[in-house]
This record gives structure tokens, C-alpha cells and sequence, in this order.
């Protein structure tokens, strides 16, 4: 089968295709064929290479991680069965394949007719925007900012802070075209984060502060963030697309706000059962329409590097698809 992996850190040139045995999935594995990957923005810190110890680091060979819409060809010891023959979508940690491997336990089913792009978003992408939104507990009417809206998990909180009853959704993104995006996605205000004063124009939008904020920006995004809350305002953490994660000022908490983290893996470990009703909820929203997963770009998987390059250089409108 043909893989895509790097032996060396550095720019998307580094992601090199290459022919590899089918994997054999192990005790609770599912092996799928893939039919699309939906690739991730993290894997492109991974790629760089970070001194051992950052949360950005990985060892060579590097394998990129992915979301793996596909048919489950076989499966190992302890998984079902029945599970042969279904098409699933899976956060595969070495995804970049005709043929990966993913934990059985936690296959997304896809419904016919569902597109490729709203698919691939089934595993990680829809129930981390959905998880985030329900960690922050937006009451109906509130006001929820979205900082990287214009990304794979940003463009579809946007509309799940919508669906979920917010009176006034913010977006925030890195370029003018990223901003009409967000505003065509049901955002009611958007502002380039890049601007040194976009606090000011976020509370220009929102005189009395914002109840919300989602972020994966980290750094002084998230630092700055805490300036537009209102009174018991909160802000969930997901990522740290800059690089660095950023610190919490402190004797901003006491102005009555919150600071919370939110991890896929962790909500899985400890909420189990919500965590699957939550990939069915995002299912349904899909299959009704309620929900739009917007495709930037569908690629050919030995052009790994031209995805890398776009999300590397923040210019992909919603989700980059790699078809093997």
C-alpha cells in the first residue's frame, strides 16, 4: 500500500510517500481502506520538530495523525465482528494511508448519502467543537466568541454556538476572506486577531463582554481573551495552534471567570458514554442539514505536502482532504 510518513523534521517537503506492508490490526483495532483523510493542523508542529519534552514533539519516523473515512476491511482480537463491511470514519494516529488502523471502540458510523467532508469530521472534529461549546455552558442569549473560525473545528463551532441557542456569535480569523467565511457560516460579528486592538473591537461588539470564548490559538490570543469577558465569563482552551500554549492571568479569574481545558481523548476517558451520544448528535446534525462541513480542498495523498502547506499557511477555508 502506499503511506506517507517523514524521516527528517522540517517544511512539508520532509512528507515522503512510500510503499508499505498492510497493517494487521491488533486486540481491539479495526483495519479500514481508506477513502478519504481528513488531515489535521497539529501534525504540521509535529513535523517541525520540537526539543524532546514539548508538547509538539515526536519521534522519526514521524507518522500523521488523521481522520480516516473508509470501509473496516478486517478487525483483531475483542472487535466485533459484525464491524467488517461498515463504513466508518476514525481518528487514525497513522492516517496518511490506503489502509489504516483505529481503535474499534470508537468507530463513527456514517450514514448513506453523507459527504466525504462532514464525514471525515464525524471522530474528532464535530464532537471537539460540540465538547468545547458544552464544557463553557452557553445559556440561551449569551455571547460566544470563536477565535480561529475559519478552520476545521472553528467554522463548525460557529454554527454549533448557533444551533445551541447563543444570541450573538464573534468570530475571529487571520485574513479577510477567512472573515466573510465566518460571516457566511451564521457569525454576527467578525475581527481580524491579527489587529493589535481586536480586544476593542470585540467589545465593540459585545459592550457588555463576552460570556464565551473558545481557543485554539493559544499564546497572547488566549491571554488577551480574558480581556473581553463579561462577569462570569468563561474561556475553553483546545489547542495552541502558535506554538506556544500560553499562561492564564490569574487575577483576571478574579473578576468571577473560569479558564478550562478540553481534550478529546480526556472527555472519552471520563465520559464515555456522553462522548458517544456525542458522535451520534453531530451525526444527526449532519444528516439534517443543520450542520455544514465546508471542504477547502480534496488532494490526491501523494500530494501530503500541498495539504501541509495550506494549513500550514493558514489559507484553508474549513476542512483539506487527502484521497488515496
Amino acid at each position: 500500500m502506499l503511506r506517507v510518513r517523514y524521516h527528517r523534521y522540517g517544511g512539508p517537503e520532509v512528507l515522503t510517500p512510500e510503499e508499505a506492508e498492510i497493517p494487521t490490526p491488533g486486540p481491539g483495532q479495526a483495519l479500514l481502506r481508506a477513502e478519504a483523510i481528513g488531515a489535521n493542523f497539529v501534525d504540521t508542529r509535529f513535523r517541525r520538530g520540537e526539543p524532546e519534552g514539548s508538547i509538539f514533539h515526536r519521534p522519526l519516523p514521524g507518522v500523521l495523525t488523521g481522520d480516516v473515512v473508509g470501509t473496516v476491511e478486517a478487525v483483531g482480537p475483542g472487535a466485533p465482528a459484525a464491524l467488517v463491511g461498515q463504513r466508518v470514519a476514525a481518528l487514525s494516529e497513522d492516517a496518511f494511508a490506503e489502509f489504516a488502523l483505529a481503535d474499534a471502540a470508537w468507530l463513527a458510523p456514517v450514514p448513506d448519502g453523507l459527504d466525504l467532508g462532514a464525514a471525515s469530521m464525524l471522530p474528532l472534529g464535530g464532537p471537539v467543537a460540540l465538547g468545547v461549546l458544552r464544557l463553557g455552558r452557553p445559556a440561551a442569549g449569551e455571547t460566544v466568541l470563536v477565535h480561529a473560525a475559519a478552520g476545521g473545528i472553528g467554522h463548525l463551532a460557529v454554527q454549533l454556538a448557533k444551533l445551541l441557542g447563543a444570541g450573538t456569535v464573534i468570530a475571529t480569523a487571520g485574513s479577510a476572506a477567512k472573515l466573510d467565511f465566518a460571516r457566511s457560516l451564521g457569525a454576527d460579528a467578525a475581527v481580524d486577531y491579527r489587529s493589535p486592538d481586536w480586544p476593542e473591537q470585540v467589545r465593540a461588539a459585545a459592550p457588555n463582554g463576552v460570556d464565551l470564548v473558545l481557543d485554539s490559538v493559544g499564546g497572547d490570543v488566549l491571554q488577551r481573551s480574558f480581556e473581553v469577558l463579561a462577569p462570569l465569563g468563561r474561556v475553553v482552551v483546545y489547542g495552541a495552534a502558535d506554538g506556544q500554549p500560553g499562561s492564564v492571568p490569574v487575577l483576571r479569574l478574579f473578576r468571577l471567570n473560569e479558564a478550562l481545558g478540553f481534550s478529546l481523548l480526556a472527555w472519552r476517558a471520563a465520559r464515555p458514554e456522553q462522548a458517544r451520544r456525542d458522535v451520534e448528535e453531530i451525526t444527526g446534525h449532519f444528516a439534517a442539514g443543520r450542520l455544514n462541513a465546508v471542504v477547502h480542498a480534496r488532494l490526491p495523498l501523494t500530494e501530503a505536502a500541498t495539504a501541509h502547506r495550506l494549513l500550514e499557511e493558514r489559507t484553508n477555508l474549513g476542512r483539506v482532504l487527502l484521497l488515496p
